[in-house]
Parts: C-alpha cells; structure tokens; sequence
C-alpha cells in the first residue's frame, strides 16, 4: 500500500517498532522516523494499520501517539479493521486538538494491496475525506460510507457476508468430497453460477488444496465477528455471525490463528472425522 504511494512520487515516512520491517520501503525512498510522536511531527497525513482496537488506541491517543506530535489540520487516517465507538472517539480528540480524523478499512487481502485493488470504506468528514481521495485511489476503490464511524460499521458488515460464504464454501468443499466427487471439478462447474462468489474464486482453490497460507488471519476473522456481537447498533440479532465466529474459533483452538481463514476448512475436516 506504501508502495503505491510512494510510487505517485509523494514524500513518505514510515514508522515501525522493528526497522528491518521497512527495509524495502527504504530503498525506495521512504524516510524512517524513530517515535510515533516524531512521525507525526513528520507529516501532514497518518495512516496507520494494526492489529486490534487496543493497538489503535495506544498509537493514536497513548502519550507518545500520533495525536500527540500531529500538527493543527493533521489527519489520521486509521486503516485498521477496529471499532465503530472507537473511531467516533478519535474524531472527537482529533477535533479538540483542531485534527481530524478517519476510519478507512480495507478489503481485499494481500493481493489486493498488492494490485492496489482494496475496497477501501471510509468515515469521517466529507471535505477531509474528499481531499484524501488522490491517496486513496492509489491503493483501491474509496467508498464514502458517512460520519466517523461508518467505515468501521461497513467492514463489520463485510466481515459477516464473508464469514458466511467461507463456511458455506468450507461445508460445500466437505461434503462434496465425502460424496466421492472430485472437488476441483465440482469449483469449476458451480463457480459461474448463483453459487460463485468473489470469496470462492479467491479461495476456493485454496481450500480445496489445504493451502492455508495467510492471506487474511483466523484470529483476525474472530476479532471482526466479535466486534459485530459486540456492537452499538440496533442490531442485536446476529445468529449467523455468532455461530460463524465459533467456527473460526475452533482455528484458534486448534492453534491455527496465524493461519488463512480459508483454514476454516479443517475445523469441519475435523467435525465429519475427515484425516
């Protein structure tokens, strides 16, 4: 996603607690900054992308942060998949220091990162967001969902829709091999038809060959589904996505979080006592 940018020829500097991490990005002419703090002193836009809410929190609004170094009109454009409550949150501590603040969301895995492809859903200021927009489009197709907030809400849903469809994908995988049919043939015959699915031509292959490299995490998938039970919207009805996310706990369980969710697979492998 950096590269992108760096490619358009922007001045860009990169911050991570391990610099071997940035290595690459350095020989193409990314700077390095020493502190988060120093960072944002640095710049005029921060994106970041971490693991979970907690993460988020201490890198925005701990006391070395971002908000603590960044400049007045300064925005932080948060990327990771993170919490709705949490994002309207930074917007009010960015405003008090006359900052601004996004929820961005990604969607679309490595390779959509890498083909700068990713369905980028975002919330916060129209005007703020609009004049992101050149960024944005250099690592995928923005959405303007509304208010801060709202990009976070729309991964949460994205994240549901493709919960299911792995499950429904892993159970069709199973029981199609369990009826002696060859599992390669019965993707090519179904994925064109009402059946097939982005997600199935993503990873149906995958599936069906036991590659679980990581594209998207198991334990990253149990953190999304969890963050849909736990939400701040009138929903409060998510039978689906409730008994999705114990399915992908059973990753976990297994000691498979570090793997793909695609993996999911071998938690009904493991149901029908298929070795």
């Amino acid at each position: 996603m950096v590269s992108h940018i760096l490619a358009a020829g922007y001045s860009v500097t990169v911050y991570a607690r391990d610099l071997r991490k940035s290595k690459e990005l350095q020989t193409k002419g990314a700077r390095t900054a020493n502190s988060l703090k120093e960072l944002a002193e640095m710049s005029d836009i921060v994106f970041t992308m971490v693991g979970n809410a907690n993460d988020v929190r201490s890198v925005l609004l701990g006391p070395d942060g971002v908000l603590s170094g960044l400049k007045p009109n300064g925005v932080m454009v948060d990327m990771t998949s993170s919490q709705p409550a949490l994002a309207r949150e930074l917007s009010v501590e960015a405003r008090q220091k006359d900052c601004w603040a996004v929820d961005a969301p990604v969607s679309g895995g490595d390779a959509g990162a890498l083909a700068g492809k990713l369905a980028i859903l975002v919330g916060g200021d129209s005007k703020i967001v609009e004049w992101l927009s050149p960024l944005m489009k250099l690592m995928g197709t923005m959405t303007y969902m509304g208010e801060a907030g709202s990009g976070q809400s729309c991964k949460i849903a994205n994240q549901i829709c493709l919960g299911s469809t792995m499950v429904g994908l892993a159970e069709g995988i199973i029981f199609v091999e369990k009826a002696g049919l060859d599992s390669v043939r019965w993707l090519d015959a179904v994925r064109d038809g009402e059946a097939g699915s982005a997600a199935m031509r993503l990873f149906g292959d995958l599936m069906v060959a036991r590659d679980f490299k990581a594209t998207g995490l198991a334990e990253y998938m149990v953190k999304d589904l969890g963050m849909a039970e736990e939400n701040d919207a009138a929903v409060t009805a998510l039978p689906g996505a409730a008994l999705n996310k114990q399915l992908f706990s059973g990753m976990l369980a297994n000691g498979d979080r570090k793997l793909g969710f695609q993996g999911v697979v071998s938690v009904f492998e493991r149901l029908n006592g298929v070795s």
